[in-house]
């Protein structure tokens, strides 16, 4: 049997509980620092809580230390690994190769970070010689990329990205922030560089296009093709959005987790959940109902057209009809869709700018906003990207997980026993009592305060009750046999779980040879050491000293979106190159076409 792991994230304490509540088998979190979301930080309490929650359930913590760190902050970082690993949880993810080693010094379990940039086969065994239990792979990998790696790596656990905001660049070799704004992506403060408007440029200066978002993607959506990917072998399926609310967490980990089930109960001899526990919900889980800036499969199934979203970065939310017709401060819609007061909508308007307003009254499908946009036109087509029904669904409790277990009670020579069975563990409670008859059959009782197990993690199935066994047993005596036995059953799913150690050969670094040395992103003393060791040539990290080369490679290429890539069948361009990006400020970032590696590098100019 197979375990596949659906990894939600978790904004916060409140976030990663809602996330084990709503069907998720691990979540990832960042701690106080050096983590990739600086945005976002938890105290290790607040963590350790997190992980006596989860591994109720069988369910894992991963915390994020995925940025590169400077000298002066080692110590800080190695005091933080060694605070998570008292905490329990379950393993870190990592990019610094300096902090990988004292994380694993510490005894931690560690992830390759996607910012380690992993698309290859031979990357991925030389982390996995290095002692990475597990490598999440590059968001840009197709379904048979992935299957090759597999293929290549087969003993190395494969995390993939499913649902969620897409970065443009590889991770890890992303400098656009800090070239422009000093703010490393490396570091946890990207300044989404990529979600800014652009004019395009031709080799004279001249303006192909205006104010376009031509490096802003659409968001990520695997739901109609987990299936592909569990049988390219990954077994981690991540939700990303360390930034986005309890709301978000709920509905998309719902969404994938009933998906994952579905799946499972179609191959029931291949696959299990990773984790234990039957969710039921107050609501029905609707992936178009959240933030998006509308969806793609992006790289999937090879390179695909509308991967971008050149109109806007900001969210659409799920297309609700179109407008029909204008009446002095209301309109209707033509669509099926029903609406409530208070809904977020939005549409394109004619100068390809997204337009948002709320509505105040609903009497139909006409709808009264609060304010009428002033580029409202019959035709257009209107998004909601606020629901006010399912944020009213959402801000309330929206879960139920429950684990099943059966019972078995028995006499003993002096007393009673309890046996507590969920198919994985068992665990027998005992208690010192008198053998009474019973003047009545005393099943009705001993199955109502056995199975007494609210505000516990599970939910009783069936009480095994031999035929010959009739004894009062006092309603106190009852309860404590039950709690006694919940607490050991507890004490099995807290029980860490041991880990084998992963082997650390330090062979030579034949993965990856960078043509820029800073792309291996060296900023201490630990890393440079390592790499030293494994006789490979770099340079200090592009935040330490800036240095000639490309700020961003992309897989997403201008030239394929704009139906000019003639390699696959697109138009010869017209336009003279290098082509080139500018910002509203007038600085400009010159386009090289690498289609012997089929990507786009972006560089800055000077």
């Amino acid at each position: 049997m197979r375990q596949l792991e659906l990894l939600a994230p978790a904004k916060n304490l409140e976030c990663g509980m809602a996330a084990i509540e709503h069907g998720a088998d691990a979540v990832y979190i960042g701690a106080q620092r050096f983590g990739a979301r600086a945005a976002v930080g938890n105290s290790v309490e607040d963590i350790q809580q997190l992980c006596l929650f989860a591994h109720q359930y069988g369910a894992k913590v991963y915390v994020t230390v995925n940025t590169i760190v400077y000298d002066d902050e080692i110590e800080d970082t190695r005091l933080l690994l060694q605070q998570l690993k008292e905490a329990g949880v379950d393993a870190v993810l990592v990019q610094d190769m300096g902090v990988m080693q004292m994380a694993q010094e510490i005894g931690l379990t560690v992830h390759a970070s996607t910012q380690t940039d992993n698309r290859f086969a031979d990357k991925v065994r030389w982390l996995s010689s290095l002692g990475c239990a597990r490598v999440v792979l590059a968001r840009e990998l197709s379904s048979s990329e992935i299957a090759d790696i597999h293929r290549e790596v087969p003993d190395t656990e494969l995390e993939v990205f499913v649902h969620g905001a897409l970065c443009v660049s590889y991770s890890g070799l992303c400098y656009a922030s800090q070239h422009c704004f000093g703010r490393s992506a490396n570091r946890g403060a990207c300044a989404q560089f990529c979600r800014m408007k652009f004019d395009l440029l031709d080799a004279d200066g001249e303006a192909l296009d205006h104010q376009r978002y031509f490096l802003s993607l659409k968001d990520m959506n695997q739901s109609e093709h987990l299936g592909e990917l569990i049988e390219s072998g990954a077994v981690s399926f991540k939700i990303e959005g360390r930034l986005k609310d309890v709301t978000y967490v709920k509905n998309v980990t719902a969404a994938y987790s009933e998906l994952l089930n579905d799946y499972i109960r179609r191959h029931p001899s291949q696959y299990e959940r990773a984790s234990k526990g039957r969710v039921t919900y107050t609501f029905k889980p609707d992936l178009r109902k959240t933030f998006n800036r509308g969806y793609t499969t992006y790289f999937l199934n090879g390179r695909q057209p509308n991967i971008a979203s050149f109109d806007t970065p900001k969210a659409m939310g799920e297309y609700v009809g179109t407008v029909k017709e204008l009446r002095g401060r209301s309109f209707n819609v033509a669509g099926v869709a029903s609406f409530a007061n208070g809904d977020g909508l939005c549409f394109v308007n004619d100068n390809r700018e997204l337009e948002g307003f709320r509505v105040n009254r609903v009497e139909g499908n006409r709808l009264f906003p609060l304010k009428m946009p002033d580029n409202l036109r019959p035709g257009l087509r209107l998004y909601r990207n606020n629901d006010q029904e399912m944020e009213r669904l959402l801000s309330k409790p929206s879960a139920e997980r429950k684990i099943p277990v059966t019972m078995a009670i028995r006499a003993t020579e002096d007393g009673f026993s309890l046996r507590i069975d969920d198919t994985m563990n068992d665990v027998e409670a005992r208690i010192v009592a008198e053998h009474q008859q019973a003047q009545k059959d005393p099943r009705e009782n001993l199955v109502r305060q056995l199975t007494k197990l609210g505000g516990t993690p599970y939910e009783c199935s069936d009480v095994d009750i031999p035929a010959d066994f009739n004894y009062f047993i006092p309603s106190s005596l009852l309860t404590d046999l039950r709690r006694q036995a919940v607490s050991l059953m507890k004490e099995c799913h807290l029980r860490p779980v041991s880990m084998p150690l992963t082997p650390r050969k330090y062979a030579t670094c034949d993965a990856q040879t960078y043509d820029f040395p800073y792309l291996y992103n060296v900023s201490n003393r630990l890393a440079r050491q390592f790499y030293e060791k494994q006789r490979v040539a770099v340079s200090d990290a592009y935040e330490i000293r800036p240095q000639q080369g490309p700020i961003m490679q992309c897989r997403h290429c201008l030239r394929y979106s704009l139906g000019f890539c003639v390699k696959n069948g697109g138009r010869r361009p017209e336009w003279k190159e290098p082509l080139s990006l500018r910002l509203g400020d007038g600085r400009t970032f010159r386009l090289e076409f690498d289609c012997k590696h089929c990507q786009m590098n972006v560089y800055a100019n000077e």
